[in-house]
């Protein structure tokens, strides 16, 4: 069995983070491996406090899976300082930490930190170059390029520029954009490529971007190319927040178990 490795932060709701994300590798027969950076206590509703993990710790984790289990794809998510992040690009760099999706959790919905000022230096400077793709949302984007992404044409420029910043290649996914449709843009160093999709109504969609990044993670893992697995994620999550789960008093959860 094909196994991918994710590196994030837990959610105590379940619907993001180091869960949503075990759950889309489930979803998609990838067995899940984990490296916890931070535990928060958190709900539909917010997140109210935030634990980040050692960095040795961190560290740690990796090391042991690495070391016995191996590792077919890897994902980041939530990273919480600039020294996980730091530990995080050693292991990549030096241990076989393959297929590397960066996921850039930077700030909560409630405007809530995620990722220290330093830390996003250190993730600009030493982790997105190390990355097979980097998958932030436009406001993310925004963070990391120091440009407005308030269009499709200004989140291709963006998509170019975190290419610029060494990943081999981004995908600016475009549910904050004004469009009718949501509409993702991949760039991979040498074409761009716009997947669109319908814009649902539904205030079940936490953990939407954990369950993309996820979902782009497992299918490398298995062995698909990039833009497939892109597509493939893609569908998934349509269909995840279709059907997404009415629980809680905020925004309830994606469905990583849809069915149809």
């Amino acid at each position: 069995m094909k196994t991918a490795l994710t590196i994030a932060g837990s959610d105590s709701g379940g619907g993001a983070g180091i869960q949503a994300d075990l759950k889309t590798f489930a979803a998609h027969d990838v067995y899940g491996l984990s490296t916890v950076t931070a535990v928060t206590a958190q709900n539909t509703i917010g997140i109210t406090t935030i634990h980040p993990v050692p960095a040795d710790t961190v560290k740690a984790q990796i090391n042991a899976v690495v070391s016995d289990i191996g590792i077919n794809a890897t994902k980041t998510g939530m990273l919480a300082n600039a020294a996980i992040v730091e530990a995080v690009a050693d292991c990549v760099r030096n241990q076989d930490v393959p297929k590397l999706v960066i996921d850039p959790v930077l700030v909560a919905t409630n405007g809530k930190h995620l990722l220290d000022e330093d830390g996003i230096v250190k993730l600009i400077t030493e982790l997105i170059p190390q990355a097979l793709v980097i998958t932030p949302n436009s406001l993310e984007a925004e963070i990391l390029t120091g440009q407005s992404v308030s269009s499709t044409l200004e989140a291709r420029e963006a998509a170019r520029r975190l290419h610029d910043l060494g990943a081999q290649s981004a995908v600016v996914t475009g549910g904050h954009l004004p469009n009718s449709q949501v509409v993702d843009i991949l760039f991979d160093g040498q074409s761009y490529y716009e997947l669109a999709g319908p814009r649902l109504i539904s205030r079940n969609t936490h953990g939407t971007g954990c369950a993309f990044s996820a979902a782009i993670t497992a299918m490398l893992a298995k062995g698909q190319s990039l833009v497939d697995a892109v597509h493939s994620a893609k569908r998934y999550v349509e269909k995840a927040i279709r059907y997404g789960i009415p629980i809680g008093r905020g925004s309830g959860p994606v469905n990583h178990f849809w069915r149809e």
